[in-house]
């Protein structure tokens, strides 16, 4: 048997428990709306006068189609991918024999785009289906993790039965994990963290940070969405290993024209994008290893780093006591790498890297222009 035959069988069994009116009015559209020849046209013509419920029906299921057209093709997907998996559901008793309602059904009927047929009755009958969708659509798994300031973390999700996806967070770091049967999500509401994750190309893997989705099927990869420290109210995406694509979640959104008709960015390892708080991706830039997420190993990097963002990068992980009051010193570029554990260091260091002393001033330490 070949799929095109098994697929027709799939279809036909599915066909045969829906309510032969709905699936002849569902039929009917879709011819519709590929184009009729004169023959087809009468045969409709003759089918919408056999009955007055015939009219009513096909446009509702013309209306549906059209709705079906309008949902994001994730979800289009994800009510075809279910079909054959359906569990036999109680149908409706029928007014008429399948063959009774569509003589044209056998043979002709399986050059019919059946899986479109098949969505749209989902949608349209409800009921069973659409209770069996909605449970479908259920998490299995949902937690909430977070670090306090200074404080890291790794968590293991429960997505596998060996080989568990990995989350590492870092400091003031707050995520929800939620697991379906068709695909796993970590919503970043603020922090960064790393992520290490078992391939299951059934359950695709989305991280929601700010505006950006970034989707992957195994990879190690970083995401940074915080609200202080460097590239504050920015999404940052680094890849480590394997492959991301990262898009912005605004797409389709009628204000945002720009961003919407921007296409996915793909990362392979070594490389990173940065998104602002718009969702508008920058161009995809190469990233050293060791620069990726370097809070795993207890370092805080800076390139060329204004020394305010430095100084709240610093804060994010414990109280400084430094202070910058003047726009042109809290401009001064910071470079280097530093154990964000002994910032005693990186503050000893301020007056020998750059134009600045540090004066006292009260329970803080302001620094000013040498």
């Amino acid at each position: 048997m070949t799929d095109e035959d098994a697929d027709a069988r799939a279809f036909d069994a599915f066909a045969q428990q829906q309510d032969p009116l709905d699936v002849a009015a569902a039929t009917w559209a879709a011819r519709r709306r590929n184009g009729l020849d004169a023959r087809g046209d009468a045969e409709l013509q003759a089918w919408l006068a056999a009955d007055p419920r015939h009219a009513d029906a096909l446009a509702d299921m013309d209306e549906t189609f059209g709705a079906v057209g309008q949902l994001p093709p994730d979800e289009v997907a994800s009510l075809r991918a279910a079909l054959p998996a359906r569990p036999a559901l109680a149908a409706p008793p029928p007014r008429q024999s399948l063959r009774a309602v569509m003589p044209w059904w056998t043979g002709w009927g399986r050059g019919l785009p059946q899986a479109a047929i098949a969505t749209v009755l989902a949608l349209a009958v409800g009921g069973g289906w659409l209770g069996w969708d909605r449970w479908q659509r259920q998490p299995t798994f949902v937690q909430a993790f977070a670090t306090e300031r200074g404080q890291q973390r790794s968590v293991a999700l429960p997505d596998a039965a060996s080989g568990a996806s990995a989350l590492q967070l870092d400091t003031a770091t707050h995520l929800e994990a939620r697991l379906y049967r068709d695909r796993r999500e970590v919503h970043l509401a603020d922090g960064q963290a790393m992520f290490s994750i078992h391939a299951d190309p059934a359950r695709p893997f989305h991280v929601l940070a700010g505006p950006l989705r970034i989707t992957v099927v195994g990879t190690r990869f970083s995401v940074r969405h915080t609200s202080s420290g460097v590239d504050a109210g920015k999404t940052v995406v680094s890849v480590e290993e394997g492959q991301v694509r990262v898009s912005p979640i605004t797409a389709g959104n009628p204000g945002h024209a720009a961003v919407a008709a921007q296409a996915p960015v793909e990362l392979s390892a070594g490389l990173m994008v940065v998104a602002g708080q718009d969702g508008r991706l920058g161009p995809a830039t190469p990233i050293a290893s060791a620069a990726i997420a370097p809070w795993r190993s207890g370092r805080i990097s800076f390139e060329h780093t204004p020394l305010h963002e430095a100084l709240a990068e610093f804060e994010r992980y414990g109280r400084t006591g430094l202070v910058v009051r003047d726009p042109a010193v809290a401009a001064l570029p910071v470079g280097g790498s530093y154990n964000l554990r002994q910032f005693q260091h990186f503050s000893r260091a301020l007056p020998q890297i750059l134009p600045v002393r540090l004066v006292p001033a009260g329970d803080a330490t302001e620094i000013v222009a040498r």
